[in-house]
């Protein structure tokens, strides 16, 4: 099936999607983040707005009830701007620092785009990283083969996701319209609320990103049961948030739309 019949553009997260398998480096980045000043995140807390950019991320911990209170009980004083402030500023180094180690390509990351690319189908990015962030990540993904047509980061627009203009800003830069001939793959559920929003093809990661949050060694070391119970968990949430499609890996998307445009 020529995929470039219905599609001009997909537009692909970073952390959990291309790269990152599990979405860990954020995770780490914020729970030392927090550690520094006495507050012991858990993973859960951290991963509960992942997508968002990063200093929507941080806003959304510190206003929710139970950051606040770890906070104040840490610190003496409930959580206050510049206290927000301070930790963005603390974070770009971890985040950045993090995202380099964990740069390496999900399976099957690669060869989806090439055969993309291969149809004429441009490919574009977008990731709640600060553009600081990302230099590592960028030079670490071109040196395995993978150079986005168009990266946008946190910042670059005037509000993140769930907001669609990231997705806008991309088509208009490349010149890609309708939006029905957009696809956006993501493995948060903001990065979904995203797509939804802007009128895409939606597709959602269940295995490989923030629903799961294991590396991929370790979500293959889970018993049989467990594992498929996270990941159908995964699923329902990405579904709950919008997903037109929910996938395991980016590897199983262009099958997947094959068959989605054959179900039509």
């Amino acid at each position: 099936m020529i995929l470039s019949e219905h599609f001009d553009l997909v537009i692909f997260d970073w952390a959990g999607t291309i790269v990152d398998f599990g979405c860990r480096a954020p995770v780490q980045a914020l729970l030392e983040a927090f550690a520094r000043h006495g507050v012991a995140l858990t993973e859960a807390q951290a991963r509960r707005d992942m997508g968002k950019a990063k200093a929507d991320h941080v806003r959304a911990l510190l206003e929710s009830a139970d950051v606040a209170t770890a906070w104040a009980q840490a610190t003496g004083a409930e959580p206050t701007v510049q206290d927000r402030e301070m930790l963005v500023a603390e974070l770009g180094p971890l985040m950045r620092a993090q995202a380099a180690q964990a740069a390496t390509l999900i399976t099957g990351a690669r060869a989806t785009v090439d055969a993309l690319r291969a149809q004429g189908i441009k490919i574009a990015s977008s990731t709640g990283y600060t553009r600081d962030m990302m230099v590592p990540v960028l030079a670490r993904a071109a040196e395995q083969g993978y150079a986005p047509d168009h990266v946008l980061c946190s910042g670059d627009t005037l509000a993140g996701r769930p907001a669609p203009l990231m997705i806008y800003k991309a088509c208009v830069d490349l010149g890609v319209w309708p939006l029905s001939r957009v696809i956006k793959v993501d493995d948060a559920e903001a990065g979904v609320a995203e797509g939804r929003a802007a009128g895409c093809l939606t597709v959602g990661l269940a295995a490989s990103g923030n629903g799961v949050g294991l590396s991929e060694a370790a979500l293959a070391e889970l018993p049989a049961a467990e594992r498929a119970a996270r990941i159908a968990n995964s699923e329902r949430a990405l579904r709950t948030a919008g997903a037109d499609l929910v996938i395991d890996t980016v590897a199983d998307l262009i099958p997947a739309l094959e068959r989605h445009l054959a179900g039509r």
